[in-house]
């Protein structure tokens, strides 16, 4: 354009689109589909057009997040993550509402998913992957962008994943259990909130694989699923423990970490006990200072949160680029780096 100042007419040349449709978008008249407004504001942004360059999209977009209620600490955590983060993409127009679901509760995970997407341009999604569920995501992903998070629902139709590898993290925790058992081994329980969630029955199979690969010792005996109810965790490891003494170790992959805890110390078990959590949370930070408990594995709930927003803002044409599942990382945490 031989240096001269860019016009309407080259945006829309380089956008692909009429030149009122360029006049609607840079003049805040709304009315233009989405995926069109940025591929304008794109273009009139790649020419340096002034006005462009601090437009706010016009129409607002508005994303539920189906995820559990704060009492479960790692969904406390998601959400304090989301809040943090809500104020960027409102800049972008872009609006996240969380609505609380019972897990252990298909059928109604079910009709929240498919009224949500009636309502929503996009969903984020922490749910179990049960058979009414994925066909509801399924229903809602021909409609609408769904990105799963934390724990994926593969079958849902879903845009992308934002998450761990949790057969990945299952290993870690049979290579942790495996070395702090030592050469003689031991059968250890686990407990999950339940198989229904992805993610607890990739780190079951996860921990089995390594166990059978690399610790000849040692074994995984019971499998307990509290619901996520943490009172109901620490029952279930009181009775677990009282039933059989020679359990050496607790695999703790859910809710619940103080009154699993409790329970040890009232069976004179929390000293002699190798216990490996999951989730950095505030309690757990405690007793691993504490040495009361050996090892946390965690997957950053806040950065999960932060990427799957972001990738939610990618779908919707908020933010530049592609979006695509992201298999985010996790680290070990114990007494001195607690």
């Amino acid at each position: 354009m031989g240096g001269t100042k860019p016009t309407l007419g080259d945006v829309a040349r380089v956008a692909a689109v009429s030149l009122a449709t360029v006049d609607r978008v840079l003049n805040g008249r709304g009315g233009v589909a989405p995926d069109k407004e940025a591929r304008i504001l794109a273009a009139a942004r790649a020419l340096r057009l002034d006005r462009a360059l601090a437009h706010r999209p016009q129409r607002r977009l508005r994303v539920a997040v189906l995820m559990q209620a704060p009492k479960n600490p790692f969904h406390a955590a998601l959400k304090v993550a989301l809040d943090r983060a809500a104020p960027l993409f409102a800049e972008m127009s872009l609006q996240f509402f969380v609505h609380h679901i019972d897990p252990n509760d298909p059928r109604r995970i079910a009709e929240t998913t498919r009224s949500k997407a009636d309502a929503f341009d996009g969903l984020v999604v922490v749910v179990p992957d049960e058979p009414d569920v994925a066909e509801a995501l399924r229903a809602a992903a021909s409609r609408r962008p769904v990105v799963t998070l934390a724990t994926d629902v593969p079958s849902s139709g879903r845009a992308a994943y934002v998450g761990p590898d949790d057969r990945r993290s299952g290993r870690v925790a049979g290579d942790l259990f495996g070395r702090f058992l030592g050469p003689e081994g031991g059968r250890i329980a686990m407990l999950a909130g339940s198989r229904a969630m992805t993610g607890h029955r990739e780190r079951e199979a996860g921990l089995r694989e390594v166990f059978a690969e690399r610790y000849a010792g040692a074994g995984l005996g019971p499998v307990l699923e509290s619901g996520e109810d943490a009172d109901r965790a620490g029952r279930l490891v009181f009775e677990t423990f009282l039933a059989d003494p020679g359990l050496r170790g607790l695999y703790h992959s859910t809710a619940g970490a103080g009154p699993a805890m409790a329970a040890l110390r009232r069976l004179g078990r929390d000293r002699d006990t190798v216990v490996v959590m999951h989730e950095l949370t505030a309690d757990r930070r405690r007793l691993l200072r504490d040495r009361a408990i050996d090892a946390v594995i965690d997957q950053d709930p806040e950065l999960e949160m932060r990427v799957a927003m972001e990738t939610m803002a990618r779908l919707l044409s908020r933010l530049e680029g592609e979006a695509a599942t992201l298999i985010t990382d996790v680290r070990i945490h114990m007494a001195e780096n607690a």
